[in-house]
């Protein structure tokens, strides 16, 4: 990789080094200008690329082990393909409309989570399972396949960690980066390749959508980000891990005052620039929810208006057409809904062809409104009041629910629900994950499965073959 301060070029890595392409691909940044040139693979180069990773052996645990947490070490300090850390970071902000800050503390979260890969990913691991064969009759915890495809989205640089934990357990990997934000991948991926993961256990290919199905149909398994069309398209696909919209949601019940949790909430539905699948886009309260709603609008107010490269930015920032195509959508799908903020306007503009999306709070009347489903690449909240009588329904579909109550009975319906993916009960914010806990299911649950090994005379009685 290389480039000046006006575009950075980004090869692709596969299986020999970095490859140049003869088709690429202009990644502007948020007032239009090129900032990143991206070669794009051919459906050939990409075959290719997961042949090589097939032939390609696993090293042992612990040098996959000492490896990641190199790895780790030179994404977060180290100057990699020419860019310096701060020069990444100032790209990426740029580039995704992100707050640098939070680029920055994405950028420390990446890193700790290669050294920690090998860990989180073996909590996955039965407790009746093991590593290696030890003995004779036990169970052997095994790879589903070889290689794994990993597609990755651009709404968050501190998505990356997940997928390296398939290095961890021995898998090789094909990382196809976002189009919309390519840098973070390239670099952990050239981070990877330096700290001693050689070019043939994983390689970066991006590629246009139809290449990318490729990379699914070929590889053993694959994750991939999206859409609720990715979600529907793969839903019956056992060898495929689609992550969809996240609709994170926060209950507050009669017995809360839910004003006293302000912060909590607020920064729910802000922290992360509101563009992560862990914040906050509906709020349902237990009785009226004006005043909660009236409260929220109040605090995300007063958020400032600044270009994504300022230090004290908070919100997500994109070209003037598209904050105004969103502008549109939102107001269209609030039609009926009571505007707290936003109801007039969610775009500012810099006056460089880039605008900040400010925050916007709706009130619904009712608990099932379509409204409730939307998420949004901003804060954007919808307020809902919800009785006994609406049950779990509205709050299901969802990848982390906050509930603000004391009532038991509900906290075990809830942590019962299978649609409700992960549950905080009090004040814990919804986009705060705690390491080495799932975010969404462990990712050892998906690539690994169990295996009876057994090297001796049997023992106990023969299974029945009527």
């Amino acid at each position: 990789m290389s480039g000046s301060p006006e575009r950075i070029h980004l090869d692709a890595l596969g299986p020999d080094g970095p490859y140049r392409t003869q088709e690429r691909e202009v990644v502007p940044d948020v007032t239009g200008r090129a900032a990143v040139e991206l070669s794009m693979v051919p459906r050939l180069y990409a075959r290719r690329s997961l042949a090589a990773l097939r032939r390609a052996g696993t090293l042992p645990p612990d040098e996959r082990t000492a490896a990641l947490a190199e790895a780790g070490r030179l994404f977060a300090t180290a100057t990699l393909g020419g860019l310096s850390v701060e020069r990444y970071q100032h790209a990426v902000a740029r580039v995704s409309g992100l707050p640098v800050s939070l680029v920055r503390e994405a950028t420390g979260v990446t890193g700790a989570d290669l050294a920690g890969a090998y860990g989180f990913a073996g909590q996955a691991r039965p407790r009746g399972s093991r590593d290696a064969p030890h003995g004779t009759g036990n169970a052997v915890w095994i790879r589903r396949g070889d290689v794994l495809a990993a597609l990755t989205a651009g709404n968050h640089p501190g998505l990356h960690g997940q997928w390296a934990q398939a290095l961890a357990l021995g898998y090789r990997v094909a990382v196809r980066p976002s189009r919309r934000e390519p840098l973070s991948a390239h670099r952990l991926v050239t981070a990877l390749h330096e700290a001693g993961f050689g070019t043939d256990r994983v390689v970066l290919l991006p590629t246009d959508h139809g290449v990318a199905d490729i990379l699914v149909e070929g590889a053993d398994l694959a994750m991939v980000y999206g859409g609720d069309d990715v979600v529907d398209r793969y839903r019956g696909r056992t060898t495929v891990l689609p992550h969809g919209p996240g609709r994170a949601k926060i209950l507050i019940t009669s017995d809360t005052d839910g004003t006293r949790h302000l912060d909590t909430i607020v920064d729910s539905v802000a922290r992360q620039a509101g563009a992560a699948c862990v914040n906050t886009t509906a709020v349902f309260v237990e009785g009226d929810p004006a005043p909660v709603a009236e409260a929220i609008a109040g605090r995300l107010a007063g958020l400032p208006s600044l270009p994504p490269q300022d230090d004290g930015a908070v919100l997500p920032v994109c070209r003037v057409d598209t904050a105004r195509h969103l502008e549109k959508f939102v107001h269209a799908a609030a039609d009926g809904a009571r505007g707290w903020l936003g109801g007039d306007t969610i775009v500012a503009e810099l006056g460089d062809g880039s605008a900040v999306l400010r925050p916007a709070v709706f009130q619904l009347d009712r608990a099932d409104a379509p409204q409730a489903r939307l998420e949004m690449p901003f804060p954007c909240v919808w307020v809902a009041p919800w009785s006994r009588a609406d049950g779990l329904a509205p709050l299901r579909d969802t990848l982390v629910l906050t509930a603000l109550t004391s009532d038991q009975e509900l906290i075990g319906r809830l942590l019962d629900a299978p649609a409700i993916r992960n549950l905080h009960v009090g004040d814990h914010r919804t986009d705060v994950l705690v390491p080495g806990l799932p975010a969404d299911g462990y990712l050892g649950e998906f690539l690994m499965r169990s295996k009876t090994f057994t090297n001796g005379a049997p023992r106990g009685l023969a299974a029945s073959t009527a």
